[in-house]
Parts: structure tokens; sequence; C-alpha cells
């Protein structure tokens, strides 16, 4: 079972299964995290049993995602797809850590600022953060070509095109 699932995914060492394992560890962290958002005042078995189900239509719809993406992404190897999707998973988490202590650092409240304004601070600062992190982590994550590319298409699609020819 184990030789046809690095089969599957092309895995040559051990080493690399890691980043399946976490991705399936991430999937279901998620899972939990959403069902207990949705059942917080129902007994803790509906939420466990909720965060199974939600783990296995998650699963089934990243599968579907990456047989999408297969075609379309330049990866050597098919796990390489779940570390880019680890990559992307850790980017969008961080980015949204740090735009709230950069508000707050310049001085930027709900409490000060109309909520709508608020939010759309809150988004761009950390849609630029996102830009930064995504190409850092990419890097780190052994990936920097693929996450280099992909921002270049980004920034273009934001009209920064002429900065990258």
């Amino acid at each position: 079972m184990l030789d046809h699932f690095k089969s599957r995914w092309d895995i040559q060492q051990n080493w690399q299964l890691l980043f399946p394992v976490f991705g399936l560890l991430g999937l279901g962290y998620s899972a939990y995290k959403l069902a207990y958002l949705l059942t917080n005042s129902l007994p803790q078995i509906v939420t466990v049993l909720s965060a199974i189900l939600l783990f296995i239509v998650l699963l089934k719809l990243t599968l579907l995602i990456f047989k999408k993406l297969e075609n379309k992404w330049v990866v050597d190897y098919k796990w390489e797809m779940i570390r880019i999707f680890i990559v992307f998973a850790i980017t969008g988490s961080s980015s949204m850590l740090i735009g709230k202590p950069i508000m707050q650092f310049i001085g930027i409240t709900k409490e000060n600022l109309n909520p709508i304004l608020y939010w759309v601070l809150f988004i761009i600062i950390g849609l630029i953060f996102y830009q930064i992190l995504l190409v850092m982590f990419g890097w780190l994550f052994g990936q920097f070509q693929f996450f280099w590319e992909f921002e270049k298409k980004m920034l273009k699609r934001f009209g920064l095109g002429k900065f990258f020819n």
C-alpha cells in the first residue's frame, strides 16, 4: 500500500513522505477547526463526526484540485504539488497574522477607523506581505523558481508587469 502511494506521488526517498503527512495533518486540523466553529454549542461527538466528514470532503476537493493543476503547474514530481499547497497555506495564514500587529503599530484599529476602511486596509496590508512571504516560504520549501514565476504572473495581473520584463 505504501509503495502504491509512493509511486502515485512520485516519491523516491522516504523524507519526501513528510509533505503528504504534513498536508494530511494540516487538512485534519483545518477540518476540526471548521467543524468546531460550526458545532461549538453541540456535544463533542458531533464536532468529531463533523470533522471527519469535513476531512473527507476537503481531501476529495484537494485531490480534485491537484488533478486540475497537474498539467498547469510545471513540477518535476507530483509530491511537489503538496509542498506548493503547504506553502500557499502557510503564506496565507502568515500574511493575515502579520497584518494585524502592523496595523496596530501604525495606530489603526477598528475603534478609530470606519470598519469598512479598516478591513480594506487590512486586506491591502495582508496582500503586500503575502507577496513577500510567498517567495520567502517558497524558497524555504525549495520551490523558489515556481513561486518566483507565480509571483511575476500575479504582479503582472496587478498592473506591475513593467518591473518584471
